[in-house]
């Protein structure tokens, strides 16, 4: 008898699948039988259930059905997990029954990975008349071609050469190099502390001084028996270390890691992780993929996919020099200080720097919403100014419109970048409460102070970004300040510098700038020419931190210029 073109098919479709144990399958079949009174398995039915499991995604079923269930259920599984595909279909399109105890079959196959994704194939096999019944020949191939035994099938994403990412002056600021991930294995230390830690801290202290025998075994006795980081070494680092094999110590793992990091190591800062998730999105927009059988060796053999075209190099914002400088004189606190510089012209981030004490509470440059106090001062008159009447008779809602119109508040979406402006009512935006740590409003961050500082400088809100040529967007449109009003924000600006507050920088040409506080946090956000930037030093322990941090920055940022 001949069957061909029935068109009976199955579909798997990606979802949670409880497979039955194969006794309990048996059973449950038995049972049907009996009170269905169904007619015994004939062969093709046989083939018709098996391939009805395999789109029911039923592992076990289908396995059962085979003369090896055992072998056919670790390949069968091994297959839907390796591939893991978003659907399945498989079709019969042939049926053959040779004998009274033989059959064969051919089985249409069709693995869907997304769109434009598609491991299409036919495969053959036999069906056999047993003792218990008919069952499918068991062989890797029923399930595709080539595969044997010992063999896997892996759906594997594809990648072209990594993208680089240039800073505003050209040079490379991020590329993706080789990290050494010095792994201690307590399953094979025959001595931790002599033989293992403090033989790896002597090999690293050229490098990593602060990595010692005690601080390896305080983090080993946090995870019993797990695997634990040591350590991460740029590869120049550990090749200038392992000259002469030093890290063969036992107990010792050395995971090669590819990684995208900073190019230049000097470089600490708080806008690496946005770059880096626009670099993932960039990978991933142009990833390939292939599907393939990996053989007992080792070996991969490609049955299909499509090998992506590299992705462009991303232009960051990001200014070296004064990412540098930032850096410097963001140290010179020792509570948590941040600093974030802006392009009025462009609405280009320039550098984004936090010391320790920040880096330990998260990104807070662009995340962390600090009470205002009296940093909205100039928004206040601004809005006084507008509408004609006393600033202090306004309401919160009539300053956040203002705000707006100075960059504040405006529920940015930034490529890549978590961040928030401002916030002036507890229902003002949907930001994450708990970054307002201390639930007061209004409430700022260090990037929204720098954008007000590039808002008043351009005479209109610069639209942010941290990689040329895809600016922000926003919901929220304003219109600018009239002129004659950002003007006046502009001479109280300038004459804070020159005979307020911020005194103290009147050294700097051009430079205009206020001083805020709210408790014992201090502010400077100020500007020179096509340059804004915002101070923070929170917990200050002093009431002039803040104006002797902008002093440094400024001071590192001339002294660099002149060092090129």
């Amino acid at each position: 008898m001949v069957s061909m073109g029935n068109g009976r098919s199955a579909v798997f479709r990606r979802r949670n699948v409880i497979a039955l144990a194969a006794a309990v399958v048996i059973a449950l079949v038995a049972t049907f039988y009996v009170v269905s009174n169904r007619p015994e398995p004939t062969a093709e039915s046989v083939v018709d259930d098996f391939i009805a499991a395999l789109g029911e995604g039923d592992v076990a079923a289908a396995a059962e059905l085979t003369t090896y269930p055992n072998a056919a259920e670790t390949t069968i599984g091994q297959m839907f997990e390796g591939l893991d595909p978003e659907r399945a279909s498989f079709d019969l399109t042939q049926f053959v029954k040779l004998n009274e105890n033989t059959g064969f079959f051919t089985m249409a196959a069709n693995w869907n990975f997304g769109k434009g994704k598609d491991w299409g194939y036919q495969v053959q096999g036999g069906v056999r008349d047993l003792s218990m019944g008919w069952r499918i020949q068991w062989d890797p191939s029923v399930m595709a071609p080539d595969l044997g035994i010992g063999s896997k099938v892996r759906y594997d994403r594809t990648d072209a050469a990594p993208p680089l990412i240039f800073e505003n002056t050209g040079s490379v600021l991020m590329n993706e190099q080789i990290i050494n991930v010095i792994v201690l294995d307590p399953a094979t230390m025959p001595d931790p502390v002599a033989t293992t830690t403090r033989r790896l801290a002597d090999v690293i202290k050229p490098v990593a001084p602060l990595v010692t025998s005690e601080s390896m075994l305080a983090e080993m006795d946090k995870k019993p028996g797990e695997q634990v980081v040591a350590v991460k070494l740029r590869d120049q680092d550990f090749n200038y270390l392992d000259r002469n094999n030093e890290f063969a110590i036992p107990g010792i793992i050395v995971d090669k890691q590819p990684t995208l990091i900073t190019a230049d190591r000097r470089i600490t800062s708080p806008l690496e992780d946005s770059l880096k998730n626009v670099w993932q999105a960039n990978r991933d927009e142009t990833a390939g993929w292939a599907v393939h059988i990996v053989k007992p060796d080792g070996t991969p053999v490609r049955q299909a996919g499509f090998q992506g075209p590299p992705g462009p190099n991303i232009n960051a914002t990001m200014d070296s020099t004064i990412q540098l400088a930032a850096e410097d004189a963001v140290v010179s606190a020792g509570t948590p200080s941040a600093i974030v510089a802006i392009q009025p012209s462009t609405g280009a981030v320039l550098a984004a720097a936090q010391n320790n004490q920040a880096i330990e509470q998260g990104p807070v440059a662009f995340e962390h919403l600090y009470p205002a106090g009296n940093t909205l001062d100039l928004v206040r008159k601004a809005a006084g100014l507008e509408k004609g009447v006393d600033p202090n008779s306004l309401s919160a809602e009539e300053i956040e419109k203002t705000g707006h119109q100075l960059g504040l508040g405006r529920n940015y979406d930034i490529l890549g970048m978590d961040q928030e402006t401002a916030v002036f009512t507890a229902s003002g935006s949907g930001m994450d409460q708990a970054m307002n740590t201390e639930g007061a409003y209004p409430a700022v961050t260090p990037f929204g102070m720098a954008m007000l500082a590039a808002s008043i400088s351009r005479g209109s809100a610069p639209v942010p970004m941290i990689v040329h040529g895809q600016p922000a967007t926003t919901e929220i449109e304003a219109p600018p300040l009239p002129p004659e009003i950002n003007e006046q924000l502009r001479n109280m600006m300038r004459d804070n510098v020159a005979r307020g507050g911020g005194s103290y920088l009147r050294g700097h040409p051009g430079l205009m700038g206020m001083t805020a506080k709210a408790g014992d946090d201090r502010w400077f956000f100020g500007s020179r020419g096509d340059f804004a930037f915002a101070v923070l030093v929170a917990d200050a322990d002093g009431s002039d931190r803040a104006v002797k941090m902008a002093d440094r920055l400024l001071i590192e940022m001339a002294e660099r210029a002149n060092q090129k």
